[in-house]
């Protein structure tokens, strides 16, 4: 589905995973200036949109997600993970109840997959799933109407009906405005700066959309055993890049240690306006955190956002047992 925003002067369109919206409508810096004053929004209509109706909604939730929902409260944001059993992440879900159901928005394409695993875990309980993409798009910029969720560098996330159109009076931004604000937030995106081995401790995740202490749900083992006895094999980093290089590295280039050895790889990278070119990273955990990196044949300095320890908060008692008389 192509943004109509497209057509506007100026506007260049985004490469996948953002096809059909714009990448910026020309003056990129400019954009995400008037992104954090509150004077622009996002066009991300390409995000899918999924709607859960029904009583027994949230306790079903619940059940199959990383997050407390059976008891989540009427317009209070939150984010939930839906783990393969092996505990990685298969969808990163933003929900929000308004009281009749729960909204969500996924990332561009998923929302089919997404509805269609829901569907066949329903069973006879009393909710209904819907792919509402076609009805409802995604927003970024100031607050409104509609189900909302905080973002980057104070932005708000809403949901709002495609027939109501853009909002009016902003200047409209491009996906590589969001993109710097997102990345320099230290905020992971599902798809990007993970892939098919990448479970919640790795990106970050466990603060924001994983409850430790809820009952079971799919991929729980992995989680509850690396958060109590050892540490996830790698962690995301936040790298600070070459700004004489007048490129960046592209998404699943190769992180790499001086002498040519491969530690990691690339997720999202971007120009920001006051920080210069930045990017989401995961390496191996074990890596130094104040080693200097290549990324994609770019210098860069990381900065922690996963700590090397993360993990392993189990207290083993050693204590021996007195000997046998």
């Amino acid at each position: 589905m192509e943004s109509p925003l497209l057509q506007s002067p100026g506007a260049v369109a985004a490469d996948s995973p953002d096809a059909g919206v714009a990448a910026h409508y020309g003056e990129p810096a400019q954009e995400q200036r008037a992104l954090e004053a509150g004077t622009a929004f996002v066009d991300r209509s390409n995000r899918g949109v999924v709607r859960v109706s029904g009583p027994d909604r949230l306790s079903w939730l619940h059940s199959l997600l990383s997050q407390h929902l059976d008891a989540l409260p009427p317009h209070e944001p939150t984010e939930a993970l839906l783990l393969s059993p092996n505990g990685h992440i298969e969808h990163h879900l933003f929900l929000v109840d308004d009281g009749e159901a729960v909204w969500a928005h996924v990332e561009p394409g998923t929302a089919p997959s997404l509805v269609e695993f829901l569907d066949r875990m329903r069973f006879m309980l009393r909710v209904e799933v819907a792919d509402v993409s076609g009805e409802y798009m995604v927003v970024t910029g100031p607050s409104g109407d509609g189900p909302s969720w905080p973002d980057a560098a104070g932005t708000t996330t809403r949901i709002v009906p495609r027939a109501d159109g853009f909002p009016e009076g902003l200047r409209p931004a491009g996906m590589w405005a969001y993109e710097a604000l997102r990345i320099a937030a230290h905020r992971p995106r599902f798809g990007l700066d993970t892939d098919h081995r990448t479970i919640p401790h790795e990106a970050g995740l466990v603060e924001t959309a994983v409850h430790l202490e809820k009952g079971c749900y799919r991929g729980q083992e992995t989680v509850a055993r690396v958060h109590n006895l050892g540490r996830p094999p790698r962690r995301l980093v936040f790298l600070h890049l070459d700004g004489s290089v007048d490129r960046l590295p592209a998404h699943g280039d190769p992180v790499e240690i001086p002498g040519g050895r491969q530690i990691g790889f690339v997720g999202s990278a971007a120009r920001h306006h006051e920080l210069g070119p930045i990017a989401l990273a995961t390496v191996k955990r074990n890596v130094p955190v104040d080693a200097e990196l290549l990324a994609g044949g770019v210098a860069a300095a990381q900065e922690v956002v996963v700590s090397p320890d993360t993990g392993a908060n189990a207290q083993i008692d050693l204590r021996r047992r007195p000997a046998a008389r």
